[in-house]
């Protein structure tokens, strides 16, 4: 597949057939996963690969809660997440679908190779995911380059201790992400809707737009 169309074409995918993911195709996704840019090559990150049907009951267990109080957050209009009603919609199908998809891919990161510039600036620490989350990201085209369909979440971070203790995910290691990974039961979208280039791209400030 080429590159543009991958990148063009990688949603979040909420509908998945049960067909298994063999682990040539986990295989070929991680090993160009590993290329992603992290800071002093440290490659900090780790995957966790869970098909055990009770292990992913038990991290959909974990998750449905966390998103019944945001999804009634959003359906009380207390928090106002600028998406479409359908792509809420679509969203609650997959949490309460969660332990059916065919694999959950644990992304989990060595805090001794990250290397947050941004802790002293009296607001949320981001710069930290930098050595994390390309390489995420590199592993959802790399699936969806074989016809994988991946739904990224952070949602179930806020459960780390009981996910490091499900999964024995060690101590000096946090989790990052978790993706959920199958065959999508519906076609790829040929078109995802974006923000123009014209509205977030500037010149030199934030005052004047680079492509006016």
């Amino acid at each position: 597949m080429e590159l543009t169309e991958a990148m063009r074409t990688t949603g979040t995918c909420r509908y998945f057939r049960p067909d298994p993911v063999p682990d040539e195709v986990l295989r070929a996704a991680f090993d160009v996963a590993r290329f992603g840019p992290q800071g002093g090559n440290r490659q900090p990150v780790r995957w966790v690969v869970v098909r055990e049907p009770a292990t992913k009951q038990a991290l959909a267990d974990l998750y449905l809660p966390l998103w019944k109080a945001y999804f009634n957050a959003i359906s009380s209009g207390d928090v106002n997440v600028g998406a479409l009603p359908k792509t809420v919609t679509d969203a609650d199908f997959f949490a309460e679908h969660l332990a059916e998809v065919p694999a959950i891919v644990v992304a989990c990161a060595e805090l001794d190779g990250l290397h947050p510039t941004d802790t002293e600036l009296g607001r949320l620490s981001v710069v930290g995911g930098g050595s994390i989350y390309p390489t995420v990201q590199n592993l959802c085209l790399a699936l969806r380059d074989q016809g994988v369909g991946t739904a990224f979440t952070t949602l179930l971070c806020i459960e780390e201790p009981k996910v490091r203790e499900l999964l024995a995910i060690p101590e000096g290691f946090i989790t990052a992400a978790h993706i959920a990974v199958g065959y999508p039961e519906k076609p790829f979208p040929t078109k995802l809707t974006r923000t123009p280039v014209d509205e977030i791209v500037y010149a030199e400030s934030f005052a004047k737009p680079l492509f006016a």
